[in-house]
């Protein structure tokens, strides 16, 4: 039997085609793919603008730029993440302030955040990244009412979330990423993502302003536009505005994103099967499935289980050729950020930490292999008893 990975992509024969077309067109990079792509990137989740850049990693740090992050700013985050949401911070010579998660959702938890808010002068922070974590999608709506009152941007870390959604305060259904709440949300197509497109990321938002200034610091902050030069040489002149960087994501990848996001709805709905299928299996066995697993809108990037024997079960499950993965190590526990900020504690995160497990979880995990996952985590509690 193959190994069964905890993520994996699912590339068509419709996605191969998309390559090879732009294999035989004439740009490679910086062509009319990446604007399709944005457009119809935009329009999914329900935004203005959108940005096709490197990675999601690369989005981050672009859209930290492009809200004013600096050497003065302080930006709160999740401890429940993968680095770069707090590492774009970094980048920018900013600092990084981790709010506990809520246990139920883990994500990050609003009510830490405004005792966090509530107990500093006003002006202390600068931002908030709520991250969409597993595919949950965060209440933005609540977000954003405790940023206005603070004076703060939100940017939406939404990698584990297109398609999902949550529903606002008359009952709307509002996409992760859709733009009516935070000033930017971020995106990523690596290839255990939902639209897996090898490497990539997008940025959405609803402001002109933070759109014109991703595009240019996509591009080593270069501009060709007539009305915006300060002088002009003749058709070949450019001039570089700001410091920017190569964060461009080439038409090859984009026209793989195009395809990918032609059958986006159906790996969500596919997901949303495995994860009831899931937690009808474990209903009996000593296996917490977060509450969060039961909202409608959630994404289901990651099926993370908790259980008290974690690394058993992980060392168990690879000994029968079933690939687990450990969502996340949190951000203060690594030796980075010891060193930065010295040991803190975020109980929540820490106890989660300790007892979850990501278990394959993707569009393409057949029924019989997802059979044998079930079969083999049921074995594991009879073995031990448990």
């Amino acid at each position: 039997m193959k190994p069964i990975p905890y993520g994996k992509q699912h590339i068509s024969e419709q996605d191969i085609e998309a390559v090879v077309s732009v294999l035989q067109e004439d740009f490679l990079t910086q062509g009319p793919r990446v604007k399709e792509f944005e457009e119809k990137f935009a329009q999914y989740v329900g935004s203005n603008y959108a940005v096709a850049v490197s990675n999601g990693t690369a989005a981050l740090h672009l859209s930290a730029l492009a809200l004013g992050v600096n050497q003065k700013s302080k930006v709160i985050t999740s401890p429940i993440t993968f680095a770069a949401s707090a590492n774009c911070i970094r980048y920018c010579g900013g600092e990084v302030e981790l709010c506990d998660i809520n246990p139920d959702t883990l994500c990050l938890d609003i009510s830490k955040v405004r005792e966090k808010l509530e107990s500093a002068p006003r002006g202390t922070y600068q931002g908030i990244i709520p991250v969409d974590f597993a595919g949950y999608a965060v209440d933005m709506e609540s977000f954003r009412k405790l940023a206005d009152k603070y004076g703060l941007w939100i940017l939406e870390d939404s990698c584990h979330a297109p398609g999902g959604f949550f529903r606002d305060s008359n009952n709307g259904v509002q996409k992760c990423g859709g733009g009516s709440f935070a000033d930017a949300a971020i995106f990523s197509f690596h290839p255990v993502k939902h639209i897996a497109c090898g490497e990539g990321g997008m940025i959405t938002t609803n402001d002109q302003y933070i759109y014109e200034k991703l595009l240019l610091l996509r591009s080593h902050g270069i501009t060709k536009d007539p009305n915006e030069l300060t002088k002009n040489d003749g058709g070949w002149y450019y001039e570089i505005q700001s410091l920017g960087y190569n964060y461009r994501m080439p038409d090859l990848l984009c026209a793989l994103g195009i395809s990918q996001l032609d059958r986006a709805e159906e790996g969500l709905k596919i997901r949303r099967e495995i994860a009831k299928k899931y937690i009808e299996a474990f209903s009996g066995l000593p296996v917490t499935i977060p509450k969060s697993s039961l909202h409608q809108g959630h994404a289901f990037h990651l099926f993370v289980i908790q259980v008290d024997e974690r690394k058993a079960l992980y060392d168990y499950l690879k000994g029968n050729g079933i690939s687990a993965q450990i969502h996340y190590i949190p951000v203060h526990k690594q030796p980075y950020y010891v060193e930065l900020y010295g040991e803190q504690v975020f109980k929540h995160a820490e106890k989660y930490y300790k007892r979850c497990i990501s278990i394959p979880m993707y569009p393409s995990l057949s029924s019989n292999d997802q059979d044998y996952v079930i079969e083999t985590i049921v074995q594991f509690y009879k073995q031990n008893h448990v």
